[in-house]
């Protein structure tokens, strides 16, 4: 069995772990060997399904530029007039945004440790799991958890804010 690499010492990483130990959250970040931006990457990295994946979505409010965050299925889009009728019009967050409104770069946001707490919703679709896996501020920093852990850790509500599913004919 290999080792896994060691956490790196950056503030998000950090952030991350300190929230999570102040919850008494039973599982640490865990660094991957490689480079999980992605979903998919992700769960390919852990040998689970992609829906597994919480990916960390942040839109821009439009009424007063505050981050919301989606935290949503790895298999999933989120719908973004969903997600405006529960918190008001949004747009897209470009990179700049997402690290001065959240601490964290794209392909490391975590659910958990922000500089500053954005308005967050959690995807219904999580809960069709007993087990998923989230972002810790690092592109190769993961944490695991339960849907009602993310509950529990982010105080946010369980909304319907994802498209649906396509279907294949």
């Amino acid at each position: 069995m290999t080792q896994a690499p060691p956490l790196p010492s950056n503030d998000s990483v950090q952030r991350v772990s300190a929230a999570l130990a102040a919850a008494r959250h039973p599982h640490a970040p865990q660094m991957l060997d490689s480079s999980a931006r992605t979903a998919q990457q992700a769960a390919d990295a852990l040998g689970i399904v992609v829906g597994q994946i919480a990916k960390s979505i942040i839109f821009r409010r439009k009424s007063d530029d505050a981050a919301v965050l989606v935290v949503t299925s790895g298999d999933r889009r989120v719908d973004e007039k969903k997600v405006g009728a529960l918190v008001g019009a949004i747009g897209r967050a470009d990179a700049d945004f997402v690290k001065a409104a959240t601490g964290f770069t794209i392909g490391g946001v975590s659910p958990v440790g922000f500089t500053r707490a954005p308005v967050t919703l959690i995807d219904r679709e999580l809960l069709r799991f007993d087990e998923i896996w989230a972002a810790a501020g690092h592109p190769h920093a993961v944490f695991r958890l339960r849907p009602q852990d993310l509950e529990r850790l982010t105080g946010a509500p369980v909304e319907d804010v994802v498209q649906a599913p396509k279907e294949i004919a």
